[in-house]
């Protein structure tokens, strides 16, 4: 491998609303990580937005992944987000098999659901097909809904109990990854955050922020591109956690106090020189 981290982003592009490749692509890139992109889909906007565009590029993904594996890339990561379809998990699989070594960590990010929803187009084949290519994952970082369709279990709202919590992390591994990140954990109604379970050491940590009562659309995207940013940069499982709930919260009270649009998500760059300094990287 190069001394330059490289990851492969495999998610779609929404030209306008903060999401997908428009934020993981800049984190990534600020955090002194190469960046490759394979593009899924090509949206005007984010689908929360109507009247939005949409350019499906799944016959374009094994193009990538041929002419990627022809050009002898390896990867420090493979990082997944938003698929739009089955065949683009099975993908997304033949991609992990192709370029996966001892060495190369694998993030799923399962999203596909959220407020006890499956997204319109998904259902339940799909929340069991993306529990497959979990279990080809090192990391996964679902919200509370996933985790609850990925592990055929009724949604129920919170606040939560620990025990119920950690029950869920503990299953969730079972799926295949050694670790676990779990969003939208809250054990009263003061605060919001991510629990982290890894099974080879048996430890599980919590990090909270003080509830923010509005819903911002690409909070998932990004927790998990400086999630994985500061994981490549050598912290620990914990410390990422942490890095990456107080970056979403600061990012969350800088939209809240301009009063932005909801749908047009969270200004997440005016954090990024914090960000960088956070990795150590000025």
């Amino acid at each position: 491998m190069n001394t330059q981290k490289r990851a492969a982003a495999i998610h779609d592009i929404s030209g306008f609303g903060r999401c997908s490749l428009t934020v993981a692509l800049p984190i990534l890139s600020l955090s002194g990580i190469e960046a490759v992109a394979m593009p899924t889909a090509l949206l005007s906007s984010h689908t929360g937005i109507e009247g939005y565009t949409y350019n499906d590029l799944t016959d374009e993904m094994p193009l990538f992944l041929n002419h990627w594996d022809n050009l002898g890339l390896e990867f420090d990561a493979i990082f997944s987000g938003f698929l739009g379809s089955q065949k683009q998990i099975e993908i997304v699989s033949d991609f992990i098999d192709t370029f996966n070594t001892p060495d190369t960590i694998v993030l799923v990010d399962p999203a596909m659901a959220d407020h006890g929803k499956m997204y319109a187009t998904f259902d339940k084949a799909f929340a069991k097909k993306m529990a497959t290519l979990c279990k080809k994952a090192d990391i996964i970082v679902p919200n509370i809904t996933e985790a609850f369709f990925m592990l055929d279990m009724e949604y129920f709202e919170g606040p939560y109990s620990q025990e119920q919590i950690e029950t869920m992390l503990k299953e969730l591994s079972k799926l295949g990854p050694t670790k676990v990140v779990l969003t939208g954990v809250c054990f009263n109604d003061c605060e919001l955050g991510a629990a982290s379970y890894d099974s080879l050491t048996g430890a599980i940590e919590y990090s909270f922020s003080p509830f923010i009562n509005q819903y911002y659309h690409g909070t998932g995207d990004i927790f998990s591109s400086v999630l994985l940013s500061a994981i490549l940069r050598g912290f620990g499982l914990d410390q990422s956690v942490h890095i990456a709930v107080d970056f979403i919260y600061d990012c969350l009270i800088r939209s809240d106090k301009a009063k932005s649009d909801a749908l047009w998500g969270v200004n997440f760059e005016t954090g990024l020189p914090k960000l960088a300094k956070t990795l150590g990287l000025i």
